[in-house]
């Protein structure tokens, strides 16, 4: 057997334990390079992904760039107001179109001139002397995509599941925080040395906030008042709430209650996404794997309104530069040791501490069946 194959069983095998008794995958599980080539070609492929928030780009011309996988993309705003995600690459000798963010009122390739409308139509291709030549032919490649609570997602595969199927529950946990309304203060990117799921993991369990971030978040969400909460085809949370008689951390969205003023709500849209919604912050974090121990960090963090005067906006981007720095200080030490032959498995916490992340070994294990019908057995 391979060492693709049996991590494949392996986690056929940890899935397939009582709830009660959970474990964790081994270390090769996040290491193995091989293994993280299946994953590219099947769930993260298939997957949906988090390209940031609709609010970075709010007027008609204005783009961001990203590269996912081997897909550079354009992120628009057309004319019409609609947002959406084209193929950075022209259509004559495939030369990326734009680079970094902006506003732009057409898309001119720098290495032959061909110049493309905010939808992707091609409107200019200087001296094309070409009998075959169609100009309506060569229009910019449009990804599948998806704008959910002011999020953008796309998928890679035209044949993907819809996004977030039979998701009421997660609808449900976020709708009276209004995250669409929330508008966009900060933008940063960061290369992490770790594997993507393993943030993930991170980000969606309880159980480290006070022992990791003893002075950036265990006086608000200790780790004794993390509660699991609703989970789904696609998506898993927990709340992170408050203790009793803390100052308020803004009012947010009239449609709140008092019991979710006084928590943060997490959750991960499977694969790549993880996010901390709260009354007047919303943070959200978009993985972009790039090798078995390496990810391309994109965070933003958005406001409700003007809940939130600007030095308390500046405290709480400098609060959360300080809470990424600590997680992504213990994700990368423990990378160096995933590789050991001892990371074998051990036993995941209770319910609402570490659910979350059997529900997301659950649905990585559906994925990878619905992929390949017939991993290999456990040897």
């Amino acid at each position: 057997m391979n060492d693709v194959s049996e991590i494949r069983a392996t986690l056929q095998t940890v899935t397939a334990r009582p709830k009660d008794r959970p474990m964790t995958m081994p270390g090769k599980f996040y290491t193995d390079p091989d293994y993280f080539e299946w994953e590219m070609q099947t769930v993260l492929k298939s997957g949906w992904h988090c390209l940031g928030r609709t609010g970075e780009i709010p007027e008609p011309g204005d783009y961001f760039t990203v590269q996912l996988f081997n897909e550079p993309l354009i992120v628009v705003r057309g004319d019409d107001h609609k947002v959406r995600v084209l193929a950075n690459v022209c259509r004559h000798r495939g030369m990326p179109l734009a680079e970094g963010k902006g506003n732009a009122k057409r898309f001119v390739c720098s290495y032959h001139a061909w110049a493309y409308g905010r939808d992707g139509g091609l409107l200019r291709a200087a001296r094309m002397d070409n009998a075959g030549f169609d100009a309506k032919s060569c229009r910019l490649h449009e990804f599948n995509t998806v704008i959910w609570n002011g999020f953008v997602y796309i998928n890679l595969d035209k044949g993907a599941p819809s996004f977030l199927e039979s998701a009421e529950e997660l609808n449900g946990l976020l709708e009276n925080y209004r995250p669409d309304t929330f508008r966009v203060v900060h933008v940063a990117e960061e290369i992490w040395n770790t594997n993507w799921k393993c943030l993930v993991e991170n980000f969606m369990e309880g159980y480290h906030l006070s022992v990791v971030h003893p002075q950036t978040l265990h006086g608000y969400t200790p780790t004794g008042l993390a509660r699991k909460s609703v989970s789904g085809p696609g998506f898993t949370s927990y709340a992170a709430n408050y203790p009793e008689g803390i100052p308020s951390r803004g009012l947010g969205s009239p449609d709140l209650t008092e019991e979710e003023r006084k928590r943060s709500t997490l959750f991960a849209v499977f694969p790549t996404q993880v996010t901390s919604q709260a009354a007047s912050l919303l943070v959200s974090i978009s993985i972009f794997p790039l090798n078995a121990g390496q990810i391309r960090v994109k965070w933003t963090m958005s406001v409700h309104g003007d809940d939130l005067d600007d030095e308390t906006i500046e405290q709480r981007i400098a609060l959360w530069s300080e809470v990424n720095r600590e997680d992504r200080e213990k994700l990368e030490r423990m990378q160096v040791a995933l590789n050991s032959a001892h990371a074998v498995s051990g036993p995941l916490a209770g319910d609402d501490l570490e659910g979350t992340i059997r529900d997301f070994q659950l649905w990585l294990a559906e994925r990878d069946l619905a992929m390949d019908p017939q991993p290999h057995a456990a040897e």
